[in-house]
């Protein structure tokens, strides 16, 4: 029997992942690499974001965004693509 997704819960579900990887993820790099100002990646995607105490900040806002969004379209074309009735 395969179930459908809710919409809602997948969008949390990803933008406290997506957010709180962020944010670590930053912070881990502040504690092995100083805020030397190197540019990474996500700055590109992410105006404002840096590795700093406040870019974790920045982080974590576009990664709820992002995860939210992510979620929410992969949770919504999964139940489309769903067979409304199952064959059992």
């Amino acid at each position: 029997m395969i179930m459908k997704l809710s919409v809602r819960s997948l969008a949390f579900t990803c933008a406290i992942i997506l957010g709180v990887g962020i944010f670590l993820l930053t912070w881990w790099l502040i504690i092995l690499y100083g805020t030397s100002g190197d540019t990474i990646v996500l700055s590109t995607f992410y105006p404002g974001y840096n590795v700093t105490p406040l870019g974790s900040l920045i982080g974590l806002g576009y990664g709820i965004v992002d995860g939210l969004i992510i979620g929410a379209v992969f949770a919504w074309l999964y139940n489309a693509l769903v067979p409304k009735k199952s064959a059992e």
